[in-house]
């Protein structure tokens, strides 16, 4: 996949219409990362709408072995270059289906609460594919309520380790104990090369509860065309009605 493409994709998930302050977010991270120890995890203060990295921990060379300012200076583009190609779609994926479970199924006032982590691997200098586990947690939001300042915490972790490309989101309760509300795994897909991407947009949001005319609007398609799809896709998994496609996913959410 091309960079501008995934540039596109990347901007659409966290298209955003307001930037707020980073100084004082920027101020403390520093102010903490003089006193970490060097260890095999590294953080960032990311920023979804600017595709740039606003800090950087003085980890990040000693667990990836790459120039901390080449990331500064070239933003997210230096860093997508640097991930596996074969996990490009999966991630984007993972990152689209955090973003759809936060805006319809989290209430704005618990968004300050979500926890979100995803994996993926990344070519480090010696042009080795070390595995990332990626956790951020929302620092600031849009008017909107859509995080587009996140403190991103990273874990390497060995090459030779087999990871699956999983996404999961987790949310405070009451006694300020994360609890998993959202988890996915996308490198086992039960959708096969037979079912198209937007058919595969439909059943998400199908997954998420949404109504045809909810798919409508979301994916700016007439709603006869949603029920089209609709139709299509129960014959491509030999299912009679659309409760036990949704039925069959929830129980096999690795398979999405």
């Amino acid at each position: 996949m091309k960079q501008t493409h995934i540039k596109d994709l990347y901007k659409l998930i966290f298209k955003s219409y307001d930037t707020p302050s980073l100084k004082e977010h920027i101020k403390k991270i520093m102010e903490l990362d003089a006193f970490l120890p060097y260890s095999s995890t590294f953080f960032c203060i990311t920023n979804t709408q600017n595709l740039t990295f606003e800090y950087i921990s003085k980890n990040y060379t000693a667990c990836l072995g790459l120039d901390a300012q080449e990331l500064k200076v070239h933003g997210m583009r230096y860093f997508w270059n640097r991930i596996h190609p074969d996990d490009i779609d999966a991630w984007l994926s993972a990152l689209n289906s955090l973003m759809e479970f936060t805006l319809s199924e989290v209430s704005v006032h618990k968004r300050k609460d979500t926890n979100y982590t995803w994996n993926f691997r990344i070519k480090n200098a010696n042009d080795v594919y070390v595995n990332i586990i990626q956790n951020t947690t929302p620092l600031d939001f849009d008017s909107d309520g859509k995080p587009i300042i996140g403190l991103a915490h990273y874990t390497v972790l060995d090459p030779h380790i087999k990871m699956d490309i999983t996404a999961s989101a987790k949310i405070l309760n009451a006694n300020n104990e994360y609890e998993t509300h959202y988890f996915n795994n996308f490198s086992q897909k039960l959708l096969t090369e037979d079912v198209s991407n937007r058919e595969r947009d439909v059943i998400r949001l199908l997954v998420l509860n949404h109504t045809s005319k909810q798919i409508s609007k979301r994916l700016s398609i007439s709603p006869h065309t949603v029920d089209t799809h609709r139709r299509n896709i129960l014959k491509k998994f030999n299912v009679s009605s659309t409760g036990e496609l949704i039925g069959m996913l929830k129980v096999n959410q690795h398979w999405l």
